[in-house]
C-alpha cells in the first residue's frame, strides 16, 4: 500500500471523527484522551442517552442512524473533514469498509476513499479481521500461537471436530461481541443446545427485542439483509485471559499497551479489574498482524495465558478501540498522543503517565470490586455530566429495559448455575445477546454509587 498523508497545515488542530453504534463508555473516554492529546474531536453516536453526548471533549455531534448507517456518516465526515476516523465499535469498521466500496465502485469518492484507507489501513484487510477463523490463520502464519481452530460449515463437522479434539470447546459466532456470541462447551449435550441459542440471537424477534427494549435498531437491518455469520470451534486453553491493544500506522506499531485480566464479567465477559505487563509475546502478535495487513488505527488483540507454561494463546482480535486505548501511561504506552503525534508529523511530547500503579480499575465497571482499593481507577475527572451517565446509563435507567432485565434474571436463575469443576464455575455469566452484555457491564457494578463517592485514589 503507498504511503497516505493527511495534507495537515502546520499548526492545524488534528480533526478525528470518532463514531460508535453501540452505547459504550469506552468511546467517551478516549475522545477525553485524544482531546488531552491535541485532538479536535467530533462524534457520531445514537441519540438519545450516549456517553459521547456527555462529554466536554467533543466538539460536535451527529446521530447515528441504525437503518442508512451510510447516509449518517457522510454528513458527519463532510460536516467536519476529518483528518482520520476512529471507529469504536465493530460494526463502525464494517460501515466505513462498506462505505470504502461504495466510494470504489461510483469512481467518484476518491477523497472519501482515501480517508477511510488512512484511517484503517489497507482495505483489502477488512475480510480478515471481521473473521475469526481467518484471523487466526493469518496469526498462525506469522508465528503466533493459537489454539486449534476449524470452521464450523454444517452440523456434521462438530463431530469430525469430537472425534480429535476433547472437551471443553469455546464455540463463537462472527458479528459478535462483549462474550455474547461465546459459548464454553463442557459435553456432548451441550452441543446442539449452544448452537441453536447461537442462532437465536440474529432472528427477526431478538432484533426487535434489540431495537425496542435496548434502542438499537441496527440489529433490524442485519436482520433485514440477511447477513451472515460464521461459526467457529476452538479448543480450550486452561488458563487466565490477557489482552494488549495498540495504535499502528500503515503498518507499523506506534504505541500499545498489555495487560492480564485479574477481574471480568465472567470468563468470556469484559474486564473490569486488570494488570498492566510487559508480555512479548503479545505484543509481537500485535506487531506481525499489524505488519501483514498493512493496519492502521487502533486495534485489540485477546489471549489466555497457559497454565505451567505461561504461553499467549492468540484467541480472537477487535479491530476497533478497547478499553485500553484511553490510558495515557508513558512513553511507548500513550496511544492516543502517538496518533496525535504521528498525524501532526511532530514528536511526541513528554506526558505524565496517569499512574504508575499496575493495577488498574476500569470504572464504573469496577465499582463494587473488592480490589478497587488496591487499583487506579480511572475516573472521568472534571466531567460531571459524564461521570452522572456511566452511573445511570441510557438505557439501563429505562423502566422498560429494566422491566425486560428482570424477566431475564429470573429465567436464567431457574435455568441453574454452572456445575463445580468446569471452567466457568463461579465466574461464567451468560448473555442472551451481545448488547445485553455491554449494558449490564455498565449497569450493576454502579447500581448502588453516586457521585458523592466518586475520587481517585492517590497512586
Amino acid at each position: 500500500m503507498n504511503e497516505i498523508k493527511p495534507k495537515i497545515p502546520a499548526g492545524s488542530a488534528i480533526k478525528v471523527l470518532l463514531t460508535d453504534t453501540n452505547r459504550w463508555a469506552l468511546s467517551a473516554r478516549l475522545a477525553i484522551s485524544l482531546s488531552e492529546a491535541g485532538c479536535q474531536v467530533s462524534a457520531l453516536c445514537p441519540k438519545p442517552g450516549h456517553a459521547l453526548l456527555k462529554t466536554r471533549a467533543v466538539r460536535r455531534t451527529f446521530g447515528y442512524s441504525g437503518l442508512r448507517p451510510l447516509e449518517s456518516l457522510i454528513t458527519a465526515i463532510e460536516a467536519v473533514e476529518p483528518d482520520v476516523i476512529v471507529p469504536s465499535c465493530d460494526r463502525g469498521v464494517g460501515h466505513l469498509h462498506d462505505l470504502y466500496a461504495r466510494a470504489q465502485s461510483r469512481g467518484t469518492g476518491s477523497k472519501l476513499a482515501a480517508l477511510i484507507e488512512r484511517s484503517l489501513g489497507s482495505p483489502a484487510s477488512y475480510s480478515t479481521v471481521s473473521s475469526r477463523y481467518d484471523l487466526l490463520t493469518l496469526a498462525r502464519e506469522e508465528g503466533v500461537r493459537v489454539p486449534n481452530t476449524s470452521r464450523v460449515d454444517a452440523p456434521e463437522e462438530l463431530e469430525s471436530w469430537r472425534a480429535r479434539e476433547s472437551f471443553p470447546w469455546v464455540l463463537k459466532v462472527d458479528g459478535t461481541w462483549g462474550g455474547g456470541g461465546v459459548k464454553i462447551i463442557q459435553t456432548p449435550d451441550e452441543v446442539q443446545q449452544s448452537g441453536a441459542q447461537l442462532a437465536r440471537m440474529f432472528r427477526f424477534g431478538r432484533a426487535v427485542k434489540r431495537m425496542v427494549v435496548n434502542r438499537d435498531s441496527f440489529w433490524l437491518r442485519s436482520w433485514w439483509n440477511r447477513s451472515k455469520h460464521a461459526v467457529t470451534v476452538q479448543s480450550y486453553i486452561h488458563g487466565r485471559p490477557a489482552n494488549c491493544a495498540v495504535v499502528c500506522w500503515q503498518g507499523s506499531v506506534l504505541a500499545g499497551i498489555g495487560v492480564e485480566v485479574v477481574r471480568s464479567d465472567g470468563l468470556t465477559g469484559p474486564a473490569s479489574v486488570v494488570r498492566v505487563v510487559d508480555n512479548p509475546e503479545m505484543m509481537f502478535a500485535a506487531e506481525r498482524i499489524a505488519s501483514r495487513l498493512s493496519l492502521s488505527g487502533f486495534f485489540g488483540l485477546d489471549f489466555m495465558i497457559e497454565e505451567g507454561t505461561g504461553d499467549a494463546y492468540l484467541i480472537e482480535m477487535n479491530p476497533r478501540t478497547t478499553p485500553l486505548c484511553r490510558l495515557r501511561l508513558g512513553e511507548g504506552r500513550d496511544m492516543p498522543g502517538a496518533l496525535w503525534a504521528q498525524l501532526a508529523n511532530q514528536p511526541l511530547a513528554e506526558a505524565v503517565p496517569a499512574t504508575q500503579n499496575e493495577m488498574i480499575a476500569y470504572w464504573p465497571e469496577a465499582c463494587d470490586s473488592e480490589l478497587r482499593e488496591l487499583c487506579f481507577q480511572d475516573i472521568p475527572q472534571g466531567e460531571p455530566e459524564l461521570v452522572q451517565e456511566l452511573l445511570r446509563p441510557w438505557p439501563n435507567r429505562t423502566l422498560l429495559f429494566r422491566l425486560f432485565n428482570r424477566l431475564s434474571r429470573k429465567q436464567t436463575s431457574a435455568k441453574g448455575a454452572a456445575k463445580p469443576g468446569t471452567p466457568d464455575h463461579n465466574r461464567l455469566k451468560t448473555y442472551e445477546s451481545p448488547d445485553d452484555a455491554s449494558h449490564e457491564t455498565l449497569g450493576n457494578p454502579a447500581k448502588n454509587a453516586s457521585p458523592s463517592h466518586v475520587r481517585v485514589r492517590p497512586v
